[in-house]
């Protein structure tokens, strides 16, 4: 078997991967995929695709993930106007 590593460029850093498909890659790198959107050399790849996508030497991927999380935190500005309370989302580029 002949293991083939890759030089991808990962938001914007240097890593090797033997990952061959997308789906792979987001596996190897410990992420949830329903948590992941990616981008492959400036296209954004649908996650229905990841499978069939595979990498290739110099591929630059940017992969965004989703974080959740939220304060119980009620505290209150002048005016009555809340800070903080609710679920707040963000993305977070890794």
């Amino acid at each position: 078997m002949n293991l083939t590593i890759n030089n991808l460029t990962i938001n914007g850093e240097k890593q090797r991967s033997s990952a061959e498909t997308l789906s792979a890659l987001v596996e190897g790198l410990g992420m949830k995929s329903d948590r992941v959107a990616i981008e492959l050399n400036r296209e954004i790849v649908p996650r229905e695709q990841w499978s069939k996508t595979a990498l290739h030497d110099g591929d630059r991927l940017e992969i965004v993930h989703f974080v959740g999380g939220g304060s119980s935190d009620q505290r209150r500005r002048k005016g009555g106007g809340k800070i903080g309370g609710g679920t707040e989302a963000l993305f977070r580029a890794l």
